[in-house]
């Protein structure tokens, strides 16, 4: 686009300041980035500036502006699809729960986004697993949103939607730290969505992510954080409490939730420890054929979740969570995989043959 990158210079040199950008400002120096303006030497220097001094919410804003701009996003989707979808980041290795959640979720007649990608900080991302699977990536938008009418559940990998964030691929993996680029992804939905459960990996930013999805127009957005006895998770967690940051009617609402209000056992983080993506793939497989354990429980968990965010069980009553509607919502996420519904989601996906066929 003809954009010289001495326009960069302001905005590096500001935040090597320690000084904050506002949102047109990070905008600004996301599109930049995005249109492959911006050096390598120059993204690391203004990566690490910004994760020294803490990333803002105003930032984290105008970045995201910036990245769906540059997306290439589906067009045809129903209004109700949700996504559920964490950051990673948290350095805990654990099985899939938002992917098996959203097989448990597309069984319920969910419309399902599940946007993901290769593994960043765990062994077996969401694409790595599915494709341990049986599930190639599918780069075809019109096939996309065909499956989302039809079976309720498609799979967005991230390199055939962000194409311009392969620019920051390099440096992402050479810095070896978290940066914003790792709270983008879960907010850029291809789908639009706007009904989200999203998981951070870290407490501190539950209530920017909610309130930037909030702001950018969702309808529903639930946030999470867990505590477990090995540190932070990017999930409802069974393992210790959870903090929850939740968007609904232009407001955000803030509250925990721990194993004994879902009326589920607490388990070690241990007992999620997850391993390379065929192994992480053949637990799946087990959970959807009856497997009971902690991988079932914390998918039930966050398949509750998903379903208030889906509008399907609410679960807040002026701003509280209400435990017998979790209960509810559990009760319904069990009725997916004992019924064989989940597993059915799944055989459509690998076998390509459609619940309409």
């Amino acid at each position: 686009m003809g954009v010289q990158k001495t326009q960069f210079l302001p905005f590096l040199k500001k935040v090597a300041a320690g000084r904050e950008l506002s949102v047109s400002e990070a905008e600004a120096a996301f599109m930049l980035i995005m249109q492959g303006e911006v050096s390598e030497i120059e993204l690391s220097a203004f990566l690490t500036a910004l994760q020294m001094r803490g990333e803002t919410a105003e930032e984290l804003s105008g970045a995201v502006r910036a990245v769906r701009q540059n997306m290439q996003a589906l067009r045809n989707v129903p209004e109700d699809t949700v996504d559920v979808c964490g950051t990673g980041g948290d350095g805990l290795g654990t099985l899939n729960v938002s992917t098996a959640t959203a097989f448990v979720l597309a069984g319920l007649g969910v419309p399902v986004a599940k946007h993901g990608g290769r593994a960043w900080s765990s062994r077996a991302g969401a694409t790595d697993v599915l494709e341990a699977l049986g599930i190639p990536a599918e780069a075809d938008h019109a096939r996309q949103e065909e499956r989302l009418r039809q079976d309720h559940l498609a799979f967005l990998a991230a390199p055939f939607h962000h194409p311009a964030m392969r620019i920051a691929a390099p440096v992402r993996k050479q810095l070896g730290f978290r940066t914003l680029f790792n709270l983008l992804g879960p907010l850029c939905n291809p789908a639009r969505v706007r009904r989200q459960l999203v998981g951070v990996f870290a407490e501190a930013w539950c209530r920017p992510v909610a309130q930037v999805l909030g702001e950018l127009g969702a309808v529903s957005a639930w946030v999470v954080h867990g505590h477990t006895d090995e540190g932070g998770i990017d999930e409802l967690t069974l393992s210790g409490p959870t903090h929850n940051e939740v968007w609904e009617n232009g407001q955000v609402v803030s509250f925990d939730l721990t194993p004994d209000m879902a009326g589920l056992p607490h388990y070690e983080i241990a007992a999620l420890r997850g391993a390379d993506p065929v192994s992480n793939a053949r637990r799946m497989e087990a959970l959807f054929a009856g497997e009971t354990g902690c991988y079932r429980d914390t998918v039930l968990l966050n398949t509750a979740v998903g379903l208030h965010v889906a509008g399907r069980g609410k679960l807040l009553e002026n701003g509280c969570l209400s435990v017998p509607a979790l209960r509810r919502n559990i009760a319904e996420a069990a009725r997916s995989l004992d019924e064989g519904l989940a597993q059915k989601a799944l055989i459509r996906a690998q076998t390509g043959v459609s619940a309409q066929n």
